[in-house]
């Protein structure tokens, strides 16, 4: 018997060997998916650049190109990718003439979801992040994820005190991945130039490199979620979590979990239910605008929920802030100047506003082009009675008719630049268009417009971003 470990002792390093095998196994599938995942960059760029090929060779041949499949070739290699890009593949669906319609259309139905993390990925990333005793520093913490977006998933944790928390943990490695789809996003800009395109598309380019780059660091996105706190303190229709600093990091948010609805689920509501999410909604993206120059830059339904005081929707959560965009004062200037112009049909103040936002290689053409999707943009709040916010369309389609009967004008008669601010306002004025025809909501949108622009004094509203900016952390706008 001498020598021999004790039975307890055998079966306990058993089952340490047991259990670091099924761990290095876990961590073995995860580390396989994200090679595989790795490898799919490698496999779309081969085949977008083959797309570009073909397309540089057919006109160089003088053959005309067959659009429709070229999309539908160019959406089939970009498919298998789900990730950042798919973002930005929609996010161009909705700008006038910076994809060809083809294209745009099939793009749009793209899928933005990456594959979810497993627990063990998930414990090594918690780890990473907090350090070896994490799950101490929660009461409870859920390793099902409870949402997943592009660059990370949300699980839902209890803290010691009894709060719901919400923490978004970025995917490992994202940084690559979205250094990757910029260059993805580079040859899609290559082709379409070899179109002879109505939209200059370098500015776009560069703003939506900028935004995604911003995206990864969920420090920013802490103060972004400080700021719209402080710019709705007192506002009881709309909600914004808080975040828990102790439980943060570049690559985790913690935030006070907000319990809602989808959105969608109150389609079939009375009126008066769904108007007063829309007036929320409206609030919520025109007051942060026209007060202290910021934009939530993504109006994804996702992005949103609708919480209830006595059975009947009340207001909404505002949940998201990796997409944020803020503008120098003389842009929130130039887009009230332009509504103003819109409006007593000054046709040298439209001028004028356009020029302020920094739109270049203007010509009457061009100004007539851009005054289209101007007055479509602009329309509902022009129009001083109850409707909804465009008749005879879809929210999937919404603005898509308007946006192609600028193309002719542009393709003729351009390249316009574009201005980069002008980029993630046009997006999320479409994505909020198409929230309020889900909705179907009819309010009198010129009265909700002109109620939240009839104070506008530049220089009190640069007075209060500054303010605001500086105690939230956000950096100023850079001034061109």
């Amino acid at each position: 018997m001498r020598g021999r470990k004790p039975i307890c002792s055998v079966d306990r390093a058993l089952r340490t060997r047991l259990f670091a095998a099924q761990l290095a196994n876990s961590m073995s599938n995860e580390e396989n998916r994200f090679s595989a995942r790795a490898a799919r960059y490698v496999k779309v760029g081969t085949n977008v650049g083959a797309v570009g090929l073909k397309v540089a060779g057919q006109r160089l041949l003088g053959r005309t190109h067959d659009r429709s499949k070229a999309a539908t070739e160019l959406a089939a290699a970009l498919g298998g990718l789900k990730g950042p890009l798919m973002k930005v593949a929609q996010l161009m669906s909705t700008i006038p003439e910076a994809l060809p319609k083809e294209y745009a259309r099939e793009l749009s139905h793209l899928q933005s979801a990456a594959p979810p993390m497993g627990p063990a990925f998930v414990r090594r990333r918690m780890q990473a992040e907090l350090g070896a005793d994490w799950r101490t520093r929660f009461q409870s913490f859920s390793e099902k994820s409870s949402a997943s977006a592009s660059l990370g998933q949300v699980h839902r944790a209890t803290a010691h005190d009894g709060r719901q928390l919400a923490c978004k943990l970025q995917y490992p490695d994202m940084q690559s991945a979205v250094e990757a789809d910029l260059t993805q996003l580079k040859m899609i800009f290559q082709i379409h130039a070899r179109m002879d395109p109505g939209v200059d598309t370098r500015e776009i380019s560069k703003e939506i490199a900028a935004r995604l780059r911003e995206e990864l660091d969920y420090e920013l996105e802490a103060r972004h979620t400080r700021l719209y706190g402080a710019i709705f303190a007192g506002n009881d229709a709309i909600v914004v979590p808080e975040v828990d600093t102790s439980l943060s990091t570049k690559r985790l948010l913690t935030m006070t979990w907000c319990d809602g609805q989808p959105l969608l689920s109150y389609k079939g509501h009375a009126l008066d239910d769904r108007n007063a999410i829309a007036k929320a909604m409206f609030t919520a993206w025109w007051f942060p605008f026209s007060h202290y120059g910021v934009i939530h830059g993504d109006p994804h339904l996702g992005n949103y929920t609708v919480f209830e005081r006595e059975g009947r929707p009340a207001g909404i959560n505002l949940l998201d802030y990796g997409c944020i965009r803020t503008f120098p004062v003389s842009f929130v200037q130039g887009v009230v100047d332009l509504y103003r112009g819109l409006l007593a049909n000054d046709q040298a103040r439209v001028v004028a506003a356009y020029e302020t936002w920094g739109f270049k290689g203007l010509t009457n053409e061009l100004i007539e082009g851009l005054t289209i999707w101007a007055r479509f943009i602009y329309g509902p709040l022009l129009d001083d009675r109850e409707r909804i916010i465009a008749d005879g369309t879809t929210p999937g389609e919404y603005g898509r008719k308007e946006a192609f009967t600028v193309h002719k004008i542009l393709k003729e008669k351009g390249p316009v630049t574009v201005p980069r601010e002008f980029v993630f306002m046009d997006r999320a004025a479409i994505g909020l268009g198409g929230v309020f025809l889900h909705l179907a909501a009819k309010l009198n949108w010129y009265e909700l417009f002109n109620k939240t622009i009839e104070d506008f004094d530049a220089a009190v509203v640069a007075e209060r971003q500054q303010q605001a900016f500086q105690k939230s952390g956000v950096p100023l706008p850079e001034v061109a």
